[in-house]
């Protein structure tokens, strides 16, 4: 036979079979069902009303002894509960209890407890309003109304515990010795940007957490040829030496093309050759901490040359500090100032 999509798979459900001996009336289920109603119950072939029996967990109890034969007891399964409830503590499930009311009864006591609010409560298929019965002791249900006899009541409840094994929000194992890490997520904190102006731009105050700078620029320019160069320190004041690495300047004004390098020593320098006023920079340079024993903190970054056809430069090194990391100084190598643009700072 064709199919359209993949070709149906088949199964069949679980099913259990006991022998009765006249006098038992509990018998051990293999699987938990959701309700009464989850399971076709047949005794010497009759099927059994559901309100004949009760289960709670894997326990089925009958209302009276079946009667003695060799698997004469029959229970198929219409399907498992998608949680399983063999486990209290570990487990959120549904159970329903049905009950044939006798003149005026009022009070019904579900299988098992209930959390007050969780509970559903049914009269001859209707299902009644909360003021319509009270349910807040954990045990009993009381109908505002009596019963007529006969009367069906089904008392639906909905279990709630505790997961094992889940996540607490301060760390732990799971079992299976899968371990969860530990610790406390931190934001990503902006600073306070600055319109530039003198010979220095400093921010302060990163606390030892971080374990990222970003330092954006956008259009900064100084009144003369001294290029603005970054440094970095603990506490409030920056390391003059120890920067590795280099800086690469591509391209140039019209069609050639130029490379220009500069070795770090005692900053990182955001441009590497001749730099005009003329050409404001825009861009971003990100320092990620390599080892926290050492302080080491690696660099790279791209920054453009706005105004000078092709321009960038690419920033590449490493610096290990004498302590964790508390300041950024957006400087200039000479004696120049700063007379347009806007900096700023984010750490996480």
């Amino acid at each position: 036979m064709s199919y359209i999509g993949a070709q149906p798979t088949t199964g069949s459900f679980p099913f259990d079979q006991f022998s009765g001996n006249g006098s038992t009336t509990a018998f051990t289920l293999t699987y938990a069902p959701a309700s009464t109603s989850s399971i076709i119950v047949a005794v010497s072939g009759v099927v059994q009303n559901p309100n004949t029996y009760s289960v709670i967990s894997t326990t089925l109890t009958f209302s009276g002894a079946p009667p003695s034969g060799t698997n004469n007891i029959s229970v198929l399964y219409l399907g498992l509960p998608v949680i399983g409830v063999s486990s209290p503590g570990n487990t959120a499930y549904f159970s329903s209890t049905s009950f044939t009311a006798t003149a005026s009864q009022t009070t019904f006591t579900p299988s098992g407890s209930y959390t007050p609010g969780f509970i559903n409560v049914i009269r001859n298929g209707a299902q009644l309003a909360p003021a319509n019965y009270t349910a807040t002791n954990g045990t009993t249900v009381t109908l505002a109304n009596a019963c007529t006899a006969g009367d069906i009541v089904v008392i639906e409840v909905y279990t709630l515990t505790s997961i094992a094994n889940a996540m607490p929000q301060s760390g732990g194992t799971f079992t299976g010795n899968i371990a969860v890490p530990t610790g406390t997520l931190y934001p990503l904190v902006s600073g306070t940007a600055a319109t530039v102006s003198g010979t220095s731009v400093d921010f302060t105050g990163i606390p030892s957490t971080a374990k990222r700078i970003t330092v954006m620029f956008n259009n900064v320019s100084t009144s003369s040829t001294n290029a603005p160069v970054l440094q970095i320190g603990p506490g409030t004041s920056p390391e003059t030496s120890g920067y590795t690495g280099y800086s690469v300047t591509h391209g140039g004004a019209g069609v050639s093309y130029h490379a220009y390098s500069a070795a770090y020593s005692s900053d990182i320098k955001l441009y590497a050759t001749t730099w005009s006023a003329a050409y404001p920079l825009t861009g971003k340079v990100v320092f990620d901490l390599l080892d926290a024993t050492t302080n080491t903190w690696v660099v790279d970054g791209v920054i453009v040359i706005i105004g000078n056809t092709n321009t960038q430069t690419t920033i590449v090194g490493a610096k290990a500090l004498a302590s964790s990391l508390g300041m950024v100084r957006v400087t200039i190598n000479g004696t120049d100032t700063f007379d347009a643009g806007t900096i700023n700072i984010m750490w996480e």
